[in-house]
């Protein structure tokens, strides 16, 4: 893995994860193909480094390369990956990042890194701010040019709120049991009228093969009930 310093200056070894969960959290709403989007960063150090740890599986890093910046997250709809993130709304998150880097923001242009949330890795011996990467071919590189009208834009959704935000990941995980929970149920329902209807069709078969062409059943009975009294006659005589 590698490690990029994504934090704003600090004294090394003078931070720690906040006790009390309640952190500030800035949050954009933008609208792009008509799909809804969430991004959201902390407010200072202390709630970058928690959204470090409590991250949705969904989400996307964005962060200034080889510079201290914030922690800006993209938030994906259920079924989307980093693959169908539009051209647009990466954009939109490279500026929001750029706009927060205290040196990136004085700069013509940069590069900006990103990457699914569940590929940050953290470890004990890393310094505040600090992150690696577990898999490093899946970390996205883009150039890009100061662009303030974009920013801005995102800067008149913002709002700031409290959120504990271990109790929300708690209860996104709770929602996907339940989820879960349902499509078992649904598939075990499927399973199972799947089953009675394989059931009743080879019962269907069956009796259509022990009432075959009746027709022909009659005539055979017949033709054996002749045979035996011609055999009696012949007895007889």
């Amino acid at each position: 893995s590698s490690g990029i310093n994504a934090e704003w200056p600090l004294r090394p070894g003078h931070y720690y994860y906040t006790n009390n969960l309640r952190g500030m959290v800035f949050y954009f709403k933008t609208v792009v193909n008509g799909r809804e989007y969430m991004i959201y960063m902390g407010r200072d150090k202390m709630e970058n480094e928690d959204l470090l740890r409590w991250g949705f599986p969904e989400d996307v890093w964005f962060h200034v390369d080889k510079l201290s910046s914030a922690h800006v997250y993209l938030r994906l709809n259920k079924g989307e990956g980093v693959a169908d993130i539009p051209k647009e709304l990466v954009d939109q998150c490279c500026q929001l990042v750029k706009a927060n880097s205290i040196q990136g923001c004085k700069l013509a242009n940069v590069d900006i890194v990103y990457t699914p949330y569940p590929n940050l890795k953290k470890t004990g011996d890393m310094v505040a701010g600090q992150v690696g990467f577990h898999k490093n071919k899946k970390v996205v590189k883009v150039n890009v040019e100061k662009n303030n009208e974009v920013w801005k834009k995102l800067e008149k959704t913002r709002e700031e709120r409290e959120v504990d935000l271990q109790e929300e990941r708690n209860r996104r995980e709770r929602e996907e049991q339940e989820e879960l929970k349902k499509q078992k149920k649904l598939q075990r329902e499927m399973e199972k009228l799947q089953i009675e209807k394989e059931k009743k069709e080879r019962e269907m078969k069956s009796y259509k093969l022990m009432n075959a062409d009746p027709e022909k059943c009659t005539s055979n009975q017949f033709d054996n009930e002749s045979d035996a009294e011609r055999e009696l006659v012949d007895d007889f005589m």
